[in-house]
């Protein structure tokens, strides 16, 4: 095994979040390896091209760099979203995205725990608001932050003996190329949906691209990752985590009508 101080793994690290969190990681003199399917543009970051959506695939490269380096760190920031109403979402699409949003993230976690059981580590999972308090027409994307939050508190039981420490990470609005990656299905698949997919997307594209930028968003996680006791759940920013805890604190029903309009306007 080559030795290195410390090594991270980033899986999703080719644009946005993931991009800032390789550049932070790399400019502090980690070994940064990317796992994606475009390769992280930094000269200092290490690229293995593969399609999180292809669990095996994911393992086997994963394990790969763990027998090289060993693996320190985690970060989880793969994600898929698509604008469409329930009743007409097409399987291959929801099925798909909780491969990259979901599954694609236990692989990684699975793969990675025998390298961290013997020294300890850190995993951060990113995951969204959007997992704790509904997008409107975007409901399966918060339905997979939503389960991936909660594979993070498991883990974060389960693996505490071993010293591996595990956040899940939760950003909200973050001025990225992942608004314009979205898929959105068109006016002739929403159907009598058309106009409010419409207003919902322009509205959290809205929010998106005036949210904080990835930067600050990487450099919340930088701390976390070097935190001694990192929070098991932790929003991104005084806003957000505001907005969290409003969603916990207030009755259901008053959550979901705020929500509502937000997406409504």
């Amino acid at each position: 095994m080559e030795k290195f101080q410390k090594t991270a793994i980033v899986v999703g690290g080719s644009s946005g979040i993931g991009c800032a969190v390789c550049t932070r990681l790399s400019e502090r003199g980690w070994n940064v390896v990317n796992i994606s399917r475009t390769p992280c543009k930094s000269s200092s970051v290490k690229n293995i091209t593969a399609d999180v959506a292809a669990g095996s695939t994911l393992s086997d490269v994963i394990t790969k760099v763990g027998e090289k380096y060993g693996i320190d760190v985690l970060v989880y920031c793969a994600g898929f979203s698509m604008a469409a109403p329930i009743e007409y979402a097409k399987e291959s699409d929801y099925r798909y995205l909780f491969d990259v949003n979901f599954f694609g993230a236990l692989k990684a976690v699975q793969a990675t725990i025998p390298f961290m059981k013997a020294r300890g580590g850190r995993m951060v999972l990113v995951g969204s608001i959007g997992g704790d308090l509904p997008i409107i027409f975007d409901s399966f994307y918060s339905a997979s932050k939503a389960a991936l939050e909660m594979l993070a508190r498991e883990a974060y039981s389960e693996l505490r003996p071993y010293g591996i420490k595990v956040t899940a990470f939760l950003p909200g609005g973050t001025a990225t190329g992942f608004t314009f990656k979205r898929k959105v299905y068109s006016d002739d698949e929403n159907k009598a949906y058309a106009q409010s997919v419409n207003r919902a997307v322009v509205a959290l594209a809205e929010m998106e691209q005036g949210g904080m930028s990835p930067a600050a968003v990487a450099e919340d996680i930088y701390k976390l990752i070097l935190a001694d006791k990192p929070p098991v759940v932790k929003a991104s920013g005084f806003k957000n985590s505001a907005y969290r805890i409003m969603s916990h604190v207030m009755p259901e029903k008053v959550t979901l009508y705020i929500n509502d309009r937000v997406y409504r306007q």
